[in-house]
């Protein structure tokens, strides 16, 4: 792996998963494609998460209670984040559970209405995140919960990948299909170095027996969806890959609070 060039994926990573500011210079050259930068999606995803998670450990060391301080870490990610992820998995939610076909799935995803579909998902998702989050708080010193962020964000940002590299373009002129489905290369080094943020972070927190569970969990998670959206669409989406981090995030998070 050439190191520089995945530090610079990573930087543009930063930029495409989050608000943060990035320099203009880390852009130059670059054609627009996503095909390699995606090597950089499961770091970036866990240094977005770094702001939230200090603030858990803050709350959490200052006498919070572990619901209020889980809140307020989702709140800093969401904020971080735009909300990129969730807007997938609303419009997604909506496609694919009104949808009474293929096409008339793919029509209600590019509405940026959202509807009951949708509104259910955000909620569900959003409260397990929340009530996994304080789950670990409960058990876990707050170093040790807010650790346990930036791996799952790793962890869901890999398997976002994955969704993206093993299902074709659902739309030929959709947002997905032109920036280009990720290199096996990159496919491989994400999800490697998600393996790894994951293990330096939940094993010294929890366990190796908790990594292993959120490995499996997460992935299971990613599988099923994935068949699911195959069978319903045929293919992937900006909306569907943004979906499959969520889930997996979700997932992850109850996993780990139920081995910790």
């Amino acid at each position: 792996m050439d190191l520089r060039e995945f530090y610079g994926d990573t930087v543009r990573s930063l930029a495409f998963l989050s608000r943060l500011p990035v320099s203009g210079h880390f852009f130059v050259g670059q054609s627009g494609a996503m095909s390699r930068t995606v090597q950089g999606f499961p770091l970036a995803g866990a240094l977005i998460l770094v702001p939230a998670a200090v603030v858990l450990a803050i709350m959490l060391t200052l006498g919070a209670t572990p619901l209020m301080a889980a809140v307020a870490a989702i709140a800093v990610q969401t904020l971080l984040t735009g909300a990129l992820h969730e807007d997938g998995l609303g419009d997604t939610a909506d496609g694919l559970g009104g949808g009474r076909d293929r096409e008339h799935a793919l029509t209600i995803m590019k509405d940026s209405r959202v509807g009951s579909y949708g509104v259910v998902a955000l909620i569900l998702v959003f409260a397990m995140r929340i009530a996994a989050i304080a789950g670990l708080a409960q058990q876990l010193s707050p170093v040790a919960a807010a650790l346990c962020l930036p791996a799952i964000a790793a962890l869901s940002r890999a398997l976002m990948v994955w969704h993206w590299s093993a299902l074709p373009p659902a739309r030929t002129d959709g947002v997905a299909a032109s920036l280009r489905s990720p290199e096996k290369t990159a496919l491989h080094a994400a999800l490697i170095s998600a393996a790894l943020i994951a293990a330096i972070t939940i094993v010294p927190a929890i366990s190796i027996f908790a990594l292993f569970t959120t490995l499996a969990a997460s992935a299971g998670a990613a599988v099923v969806f994935l068949g699911f959206v195959r069978r319903r669409i045929g293919g992937h989406t900006g909306d569907t890959i943004g979906a499959c981090q969520q889930i997996c995030e979700a997932v992850g998070l109850t996993a780990l609070a139920m081995a910790a």
